[in-house]
Order: structure tokens, then C-alpha cells, then sequence
């Protein structure tokens, strides 16, 4: 009996702390979302996805092997989205993790980006959303980029 009255306020804590069924997918449908707007050109679907100035950041090893962190623009990305073009912008996902507390989620996945068929890059992509009037929004990203040390999955290459 005493080791039940012990064991009661971990799972109190744990309901309490743990994400309602569906919000992981429902946080994780969201950062699909901006994919499928990169893939079809859509600037709206992608603006839908975030907050209104969300911060977004990218991390990288310079030519000197020196760590950098470059801050985005947020409409420049939005642009070059929406911009029409003949290639498609493909950046399929995997390994994704998703983890919640409240209206706070985080997305972590990895990646690979291609241009039609052409690998350009890989890396992870970190996502951070809040959940506002009942919808998953995006208010931060940060990626990585590198060009080697990227091991693919099989089923995820063109």
C-alpha cells in the first residue's frame, strides 16, 4: 500500500506534464506543413505555419572550421518560397522528435535538401511552436547545414 501512495504523485505529475493524445502529431503536422509549402511554392501555407515574426536562425562550420550562427529573414524566406520556379524545393524529414509541455512543443528532425532530384545539403532542423487559440505555431527555427557526413536513409533519397 505504501509503495501505491509513493508511486501516486509521479503519475499525477506525469499526466499533468504529458501532451493530450494528438498534439504531437498535430505540433508535428505543422512543421510538415511548411515542407509542403516549400514543395509547392505556397508562401501562404508557409506564413500559416508561424507566428508573425518568428525567429530563425541558421548554424554552420565555416571554410575556417570556425562555428557560426547567421539569423534569418524571416520575409526573405517567405519570398524565395513563394517565388515560382521551375526546380522543386524537396526537403524530405526523419527521425522526428516531438516533445510537449502545455502550449510549448519542440520539433527536432533531420534532413536532406534537395533541388528536383540534386542533393544540396543536409542537417537537422529545431523547431520551436506555441500553442495559440487552439493551433500550433512555429515562433522559432534554427537548422543546420553541412554537405558531408549525411547519411540518408535509402527509402528517403530521390
Amino acid at each position: 500500500m505504501m509503495k501505491k501512495l509513493l508511486i501516486l504523485p509521479f503519475l499525477l505529475f506525469a499526466l499533468k506534464t504529458s501532451a493530450q493524445p494528438g498534439e504531437k502529431e498535430a505540433a508535428l503536422l505543422v512543421v510538415n506543413q511548411v515542407f509542403e509549402a516549400m514543395r509547392t511554392n505556397d508562401s501562404t501555407l508557409l506564413k500559416k505555419c508561424f507566428v508573425s515574426e518568428p525567429n530563425t536562425f541558421t548554424a554552420f562550420i565555416d571554410k575556417e572550421g570556425k562555428s557560426r550562427l547567421v539569423e534569418g529573414k524571416f520575409q526573405q524566406f517567405i519570398d524565395a518560397v513563394g517565388q515560382p520556379k521551375e526546380q522543386v524545393w524537396n526537403e524530405p524529414i526523419w527521425n522526428e522528435k516531438v516533445e510537449i509541455d502545455g502550449n510549448l512543443a519542440s520539433v527536432w528532425v533531420d534532413y536532406a535538401f534537395y533541388v528536383d532530384d540534386q542533393f544540396s545539403h543536409c542537417g537537422v532542423d529545431a523547431f520551436h511552436l506555441i500553442k495559440q487559440e487552439g493551433e500550433w505555431k512555429i515562433f522559432h527555427l534554427v537548422d543546420t547545414r553541412r554537405r558531408s557526413d549525411c547519411e540518408i536513409p535509402d527509402d528517403i533519397k530521390p
